[in-house]
């Protein structure tokens, strides 16, 4: 299936994985107006590394879901791969996410009665990729993941580490346009944590997706070509990983 050609961006967004326009997100709770988002905009770059950070109820995690159209803004308009989301039907919509966005959950979202290999092919039997290359390409995604040896276990019979290693190689199955990590060492210990970091920075390096990273892991930081932080439902400021500064209380 393919959208249709008015959902589409004019040729000089093509550079651009992820565009927002002048989004905004209300909630009315009887006369009181809660600005969760008032007027995000945003261009993400393909293949950009992006942190979203920010203190807790600054509108994080409303960006984070109205990107990945699990959300509707109020007002503004979202573009993936050139495609406006809000102008997409229920079907086209859950077409999109199959297949032009992978997700990362801090809690992994694991199928507990599957093999990792089996959670890894899930995505792609949605796409409707037949059983052979599912199978192939499912091997290839966990050996990437350093987990060749891992194909038949359960994710009872995995660590967090592990398990969240199989979300990562789920979460680029369909060879998506972006990929979402919300929180994606939440869960982990520090050097877990790291090793997940370092493999996210190896998939964005090596598959060319570009990975927006919703996070409050200051050791995210260091994978990321821009952070850009949220306050009060607004982009605060945008900053590249050379302009971040870090004092001895904490990241500013």
């Amino acid at each position: 299936m393919t959208t249709k050609a008015v959902t589409e961006t004019p040729a000089r967004h093509s550079e651009h994985a992820v565009i927002v326009e002048g989004v905004k997100k209300y909630y009315y709770m009887g006369s009181e107006v809660v600005k969760a988002l008032d007027g995000i905009d945003l261009e993400i770059d393909k293949g950009d590394y992006i942190s979203i950070m920010g203190p807790s109820g600054s509108g994080k995690t409303t960006l984070f879901n109205i990107v990945g159209g699990l959300d509707k803004p109020t007002t503004g308009r979202v573009f993936i791969d050139r495609t406006d989301i809000a102008k997409l039907d229920a079907y086209e919509l859950a077409w999109l996410r199959c297949r032009k966005i992978g997700y990362i959950f801090q809690t992994f979202n694991l199928v507990p009665i599957m093999t990792a290999l089996q959670n890894v092919m899930l995505p792609m039997i949605f796409a409707g990729v037949e059983t052979a290359e599912r199978e192939t390409r499912g091997v290839e995604l966990l050996r990437l993941v350093g987990l060749p040896d891992r194909l038949d276990h359960k994710p009872t019979e995995l660590s967090g580490g592990q398990q969240q290693r199989v979300a990562i190689a789920r979460a680029f199955a369909n060879k998506p346009a972006i990929v979402l990590a919300d929180e994606p060492t939440g869960n982990l210990d520090l050097n877990t944590g790291l090793a997940i970091i370092d493999l996210l920075i190896e998939m964005n390096r090596t598959q060319g997706v570009t990975i927006m990273c919703n996070t409050h892991d200051l050791k995210i930081i260091s994978a990321s070509d821009r952070v850009i932080w949220i306050r009060d439902g607004c982009v605060d400021r945008i900053e590249s990983r050379d302009e971040l500064q870090i004092d001895v209380g904490g990241l500013e």
